[in-house]
């Protein structure tokens, strides 16, 4: 799962004598400031929380929320890599929790035709997200936010018209349960595998395939990236629906652990996926970021929204830890990113 940056055509093979190993080399890579940020939250809670956040509980506690977080965190930081948001998880996770539910729970029909209908209205209102921006021309902070609450209208009304309910409980068969929605020893979600396997497939993208190129370019510059040849519209497409796929499949793992469904479900993924993966290194405005950063940014906020309740500090705090957290991060994910720009440069004159 290599590095890259908008500046990877100037920074890549170069006369440079130093080795790639050096420090210097390694506090210019995006997820440095996210890993600094991991060991020191882990160190204050592990301080401050006392021996049993140190537990095989305790990991398990805010490991299970930053795989569930983390399987959303990981498109939608490929989609700000590219310059956009997806604000739309919010009522897509409720949606297909809901569908699988009333599917498979409220008309009894077999659990694969629920998942599939659940994955299904995922990939579906990502393909709508992305088609309209790329027909409207729109931003996608307004598009999404117009399908997040289009979707959640819906959900609410189409819930009480046909299973007369804003809850739908949901019993899978022990097969669906042990693959999906069911716990490791007791304690750790099997989505965690789920969890492990996305961050392999999306590093891959990323890392070693000309698609994690067109993502960072079109991140860069949008229109050098089509006037380059990158389909764009197809690229944009092809990440909201991931994003979309990957809401739907925790709407739907949720669905099964907990044996029902809610529409009230999922709202707090929306900004929570964000800050997940702003803390890993991912810049806003485009063209930064690796998939290392996103999943130690996603492990950073977790352990700092379930730590805590292990120490004896009041819970109420735990919003004012994660907004001087998230404004630290970008302050030093931004110094480490001038770093690597600047560092890019003479390797760029280098080789000429």
């Amino acid at each position: 799962m290599n590095t890259t940056t908008t500046t990877a055509p100037t920074s890549g093979a170069s006369t440079d004598a130093k080795p790639k190993g050096t420090l210097g080399n390694l506090f210019r890579r995006p997820e440095t400031g996210s890993f600094i940020g991991l060991v020191s939250v882990f160190v204050f809670f592990a301080i401050f929380g006392g021996s049993t956040f140190l537990t095989a509980s305790g990991a398990a506690s805010w490991l299970n929320v930053a795989a569930e977080l983390g399987i959303i965190a990981l498109p939608v930081g490929l989609l700000m890599i590219a310059g956009h948001l997806d604000l739309s998880v919010g009522s897509v996770i409720p949606a297909s929790s809901m569908t699988v539910a009333i599917i498979s729970g409220h008309f009894g029909l077999p659990m694969p035709v629920g998942i599939a209908a659940s994955l299904g209205l995922g990939l579906a209102i990502g393909f709508l997200n992305g088609y309209l921006i790329i027909r409207t021309d729109l931003p996608s902070f307004v598009v999404t936010l117009g399908t997040l609450f289009a979707v959640a209208g819906l959900t609410l009304g189409l819930s009480v018209i046909v299973a007369g309910s804003t809850s739908v409980a949901l019993k899978s068969d022990p097969i669906t349960k042990a693959i999906l929605g069911d716990f490791i020893d007791g304690k750790f979600e099997v989505i965690l595998l789920w969890w492990i396997a996305a961050m392999l497939f999306v590093g891959h993208i990323l890392g070693h395939s000309k698609y994690g190129n067109w993502i960072l370019a079109l991140g860069g510059d949008k229109v050098s990236a089509r006037n380059a040849g990158i389909p764009t519209d197809k690229v944009n497409i092809a990440l909201y629906m991931g994003s979309g796929l990957c809401a739907a499949f925790v709407g739907m793992c949720q669905a099964i652990l907990y044996n029902s469904a809610q529409v009230s479900a999922g709202q707090s993924f929306i900004f929570n996926s964000i800050i997940a993966v702003v803390i890993g290194g991912v810049i806003l405005t485009g063209g930064y970021g690796s998939v290392i950063g996103i999943v130690l940014g996603t492990m950073t906020f977790s352990i700092v929204n379930q730590g805590i309740y292990y120490t004896g500090f009041d819970a109420n705090w735990a919003s004012l830890i994660i907004g001087v957290l998230l404004l630290a991060a970008v302050l030093l994910n931004n110094t480490f990113r001038t770093m690597a720009l600047s560092h890019a440069v003479p390797r760029a004159k280098a080789k000429k």
